[in-house]
């Protein structure tokens, strides 16, 4: 067989894997070690440093929102979108732990799964060891094959963004037009921490608790304030018993219990576990769904930090989706 040939062979061989990739029910049949290999890897990794749990629910938040999730976080390198604004505090750490993972997936099941499938996978199975609720994750997404534009990074919702109308219209752009949505996307806060240059504007606030805040900041800069301050490191809904008792940390928590629309919802899930689990399960998977603006195009990556060299045998394509932008998103 002449080389061309073979070349082309391989094109088309290449071509009809990621067709077929684009079936979540094939990604779990090429690779079966999937789910056990990061579950582990993640429950592994928790058990020593549970603040890895907040990092990748950040993560996985701050990829999806510019541009669909779509792993383009993840690149490296000068006018990427790690060197931009929001970016510029994701936990290093919780970046490695999900290229990590790559490298063992690769390793079991070869090049068949992209970083944004796993980074999906990683962030579930951080919120169900940290005692949250499970949900459907898709799978077949490819890897983008370039960072979001600065223009979309900048407008990630902030801690000091003020008011619930702010934060609808950015979320509403994602498809999360649902008051609920945005009430309980916010509950990711019942994990995590924030230095005091994050609440800066809260602890000025003048009231008690923003009073609290700034003598905790005054006695120690460096303090890292846990975000729930019922149940720290604990994925349920002291969050929302907190905000109910005006003790949220950030200007946007404390937003939701000042609009009157989300306060409502703030109350009922203060009141029942189970309902901001539903919700957040809910809105998780349409989060999943966020619009990709050229559907699902892209290369599964051989690392998450870098793009594919040109001449590498791992699958790459910018073919447009095979299955249809609508179908995929349809089937998240």
């Amino acid at each position: 067989m002449s080389s061309s040939r073979s070349n082309a062979g391989a094109g088309v061989l290449a071509f009809l894997t990621v067709a077929a990739l684009l079936s979540p029910a094939v990604v779990s049949q090429t690779c079966k070690q999937l789910e056990s290999i990061v579950t582990s890897s993640v429950e592994t990794a928790l058990r020593q440093e549970i603040a890895l749990a907040a990092g990748l629910l950040r993560i996985y938040f701050h990829d999806c929102f510019p541009n669909g999730c779509d792993a383009s976080v993840y690149l490296k390198g000068s006018g990427t979108e790690q060197a931009m604004g929001p970016n510029l505090t994701l936990q290093p750490r919780a970046l490695q732990l999900v290229e990590d993972i790559r490298a063992k997936v690769h390793a079991a099941c070869g090049a068949t799964v992209s970083c944004a499938d796993i980074s999906a996978l990683a962030t579930r199975a951080a919120v169900v060891f940290s005692g949250g609720p499970t949900y459907d994750v898709p799978t077949g997404v490819l890897d983008g094959l370039a960072p979001a534009p600065e223009s979309l990074v900048s407008v990630l919702p902030g801690p000091t963004t003020s008011s619930v109308s702010a934060l609808k219209k950015v979320f509403g752009k994602k498809g999360l037009r649902d008051l609920a949505d945005l009430v309980a996307l916010s509950g990711a806060h019942t994990i995590g921490r924030a230095g005091c240059g994050f609440f800066r504007d809260r602890a000025a606030a003048g009231d008690a608790f923003g009073d609290r805040l700034a003598a905790n900041c005054s006695r120690n800069p460096k303090l890292l304030q846990n975000l729930d301050v019922v149940t720290q490191d604990l994925f349920d809904n002291g969050y929302y018993k907190a905000l109910v008792d005006d003790q949220g940390v950030f200007t946007s928590d404390m937003a939701l219990v000042r609009d009157a629309g989300a306060a409502k919802i703030v109350r009922q899930f203060a009141d029942s576990k189970d309902d901001f689990y539903e919700q957040f399960a809910t809105s998780m998977a349409k989060l999943a769904a966020a619009p990709r603006p050229g559907g699902n195009v892209g290369e599964i990556r051989c690392s998450c930090f870098s793009r594919n060299p040109t001449n590498t045998k791992a699958i790459q394509t910018d073919v447009v989706d095979v299955a249809g932008d609508e179908g995929f998103t349809a089937s998240a």
